[in-house]
């Protein structure tokens, strides 16, 4: 399976954002989190935790840059929190992670030990050229684990079937399931800083490979241009 193609709009393109997306694909084997895993996860928030404050979680770059595109965006992102941001809050607050599979378990450790929201998707679920969007009021769009969620203003991810996608919570439409064979992670990155970007895609690609039996197909950072 190859790369989806990605694009972005031209409302985006014309705001004043460094802007790039790290889009990995693999094939993997979605299923509970080993005991392994479980440990793993639990010794690198517990990392977290000991090093950070809630009230120093802004100031992370990654963090920091995805809460300033939110703003040149129309959206308050004290209100819809991009997910990393939310996924820390929960860490230094003692509540750990979501416990949800093997795959998405990785992405969210990924996301908080390096500050970048990333979308996790069903690749067989998307349909043609993905473009990252500015996200229009009263689309619908059903989120996992929040139900209806108003994107309007939020940087979001579509495909030729509708929005699926954003830094904030991922649609239930290309939701990752017991089923899913090929995984398309994407890293929002408003920060410019590629080494930091494509460490966070290797240390993904890392777990994936250790606790899903996964084999990346290919990976690329896409920046808009």
């Amino acid at each position: 399976m190859d790369l989806p193609v990605f694009s972005f709009s031209e409302e985006i393109k014309k705001l004043d954002l460094t802007v790039a997306l790290g889009v990995a694909l693999f094939e993997v084997d979605v299923a509970a989190s080993t005991e392994a895993e479980i440990m793993d996860i639990g010794r690198r928030i517990g990392a977290i935790q000991q090093k950070l404050t809630l009230e120093k979680i802004h100031d992370l770059p990654a963090i920091a840059a995805t809460r300033k595109a939110y703003k040149a965006l129309g959206k308050d992102p004290s209100r819809y929190r991009p997910s990393a941001e939310a996924l820390l809050r929960r860490v230094v607050q003692g509540k750990g992670l979501y416990r949800v599979n093997n795959v998405v378990d990785a992405l969210n450790l990924v996301s908080v030990t390096s500050g970048y929201s990333i979308g996790g998707y069903d690749a067989e679920k998307i349909n043609g050229t993905i473009t990252l969007e500015r996200g229009r009021a009263g689309v619908p769009y059903e989120a996992i684990g929040r139900g209806a969620l108003n994107i309007g203003g939020l940087p979001v991810l579509t495909d030729e079937t509708g929005t699926f996608g954003s830094p904030t919570s991922d649609s239930r439409r290309t939701m990752v399931t017991d089923a899913t064979e090929y995984f398309l992670a994407v890293f929002f990155d408003f920060s410019g800083q590629p080494p930091l970007l494509q460490a966070a895609m290797d240390d993904l690609q890392s777990l994936l490979e250790t606790h899903t039996n996964g084999h990346c197909e290919a990976k690329e950072m896409v920046k808009m241009i």
